[in-house]
């Protein structure tokens, strides 16, 4: 019987404050979203920085009278590297069928170059990406080379970037769940306020603390629920008809990785889970500091 008429009172608190309750529904069905969104952006930005630094290459670039010899000690002594992962050599011709590749659209620039202008050059994969600088310090003299790039200012210029998006959405995230803690803990403000003398009736026959309070923070719970499905919910169809159609566009060379539906699925329950503990924890706090109940 207790436990009938603690969820008859939720309910009917739901019900009597509608309004409120609506408002509190959308307010954390949009702030769980924010939250849920700014986790997954957290996690790609990760993800997109480690396939960015797996591509960071050094190329280093010979000159045009380097001798077999010279190009053969400098084969073993990269190969031998520890610093290196792999080494690929590219020749004249090798580095034209590239180049028109890359310049397939400028094709008086492409007419007007020949195999035998661009130099031969050795791409370099290593096992740290940051280490860029130091092979390049350590090959620039050696003989035959011409000049070493490491793509580093580049690279640096787009993980920081990268890392401002990250701690952007971390930062929305935090706020926007701020807000929906404020909300949560003036719409229990209202509804106990609203029933004081319910509250009072209730204290005066013997009732405990916790007898009162349950009704309150189980709205909060069911409204903070209902949002985290809905915000979910948001999720999914954000990404069918936004992030999947904008990664098509971007094609498969494309380095942002893909928003599965698994991450969706694991993101879910946590906005369930973050949702009603927030609500319980927010109603708790709210009624016993704010509300003599």
């Amino acid at each position: 019987m207790r436990a009938k008429f603690v969820l008859t009172e939720a309910a009917t608190g739901l019900w009597r404050n509608v309004t409120m309750t609506v408002a509190l529904i959308l307010t954390t069905a949009i702030s769980l979203a924010l939250l849920g969104a700014g986790g997954l952006l957290y996690t790609q930005v990760n993800k997109t920085k480690d396939l960015l630094y797996a591509q960071v290459e050094v190329t280093i670039f010979l000159e045009t009278a380097v001798t077999p010899e010279q190009k053969d000690a400098l084969q073993q002594k990269l190969e031998s590297d520890s610093a290196i992962k792999s080494v690929t050599y590219e020749s004249k011709q090798e580095a034209y069928e590239r180049f028109k590749e890359l310049f397939a659209e400028s094709p008086d620039l492409v007419e007007n170059t020949k195999p035998e202008s661009l130099p031969e050059s050795f791409r370099i994969k290593l096992e740290n990406p940051s280490q860029a600088n130091a092979i390049d310090a350590k090959y620039k003299n050696e003989a035959g080379v011409d000049v070493v790039s490491t793509q580093q200012e580049l690279v640096g210029r787009l993980f920081d970037a990268i890392d401002a998006v990250k701690n952007l959405s971390l930062v929305v995230s935090l706020v926007s769940g701020a807000a929906a803690i404020l909300l949560i803990g003036n719409t229990i403000q209202v509804a106990a306020y609203s029933r004081r003398r319910e509250v009072s009736i209730m204290k005066l026959v013997g009732a405990s603390n916790w007898y009162v309070r349950l009704p309150f923070i189980l709205e909060a719970a069911v409204a903070g629920l209902i949002g985290a499905l809905l915000a979910s919910a948001g999720l999914a169809i954000a990404k069918v008809i936004v992030i999947d159609d904008a990664l098509k566009a971007l094609g498969q060379n494309s380095v942002v990785p893909s928003i599965g539906w698994s991450e969706i699925a694991v993101t879910a329950p946590i906005l369930a889970l973050v949702a009603v503990l927030t609500a319980g924890v927010t109603g708790w706090t709210t009624l016993r500091f704010y509300v003599k109940v």
